[in-house]
């Protein structure tokens, strides 16, 4: 994929804020941010869409949705509940698929966004 910017950005082509990064995953703030938290976990692998993905995905969109509360909580958006079973905190994860789902780079990418609203910027 010699024209995929995120390709690009987990090569260390492109710079990036990256928050996180193993031999799998690449995470990093996402430049136009409709959150005060606002990041995107990216596979260095080259999937173009979720629509893409088969089974043998499986394990990596497993760690996906496994990295996105670790980070979200370590900065500082993370769900919680306390001693009262009382909910606070959270964030939201969202994958857009193809054009009408919204997708700008086709390389898969959850956005993670979360942080003390008002935030509201049509994302849903």
């Amino acid at each position: 994929m010699d024209n995929c910017i995120f390709c690009k950005i987990a090569a260390k082509q492109i710079p990036a804020q990256i928050i996180y990064e193993d031999d799998d995953l690449l995470a990093f703030n996402d430049i136009n941010p409709a959150a005060p938290i606002h990041f995107l976990i990216v596979p260095k692998k080259h999937l173009a869409t979720l629509a893409d993905c088969t089974v043998s995905d499986t394990a990596l969109l497993g760690k996906i949705s496994l990295l996105a509360p670790k980070l979200a909580q370590e900065l500082g958006c993370g769900y919680n509940v306390d001693a009262n079973g009382v909910g606070q905190g959270g964030f939201k994860t969202l994958f857009n698929t193809g054009p009408d789902g919204g997708q700008e780079v086709y390389h898969l990418h959850m956005h993670v966004i979360g942080g003390p609203r008002p935030w509201r910027r049509s994302l849903a």
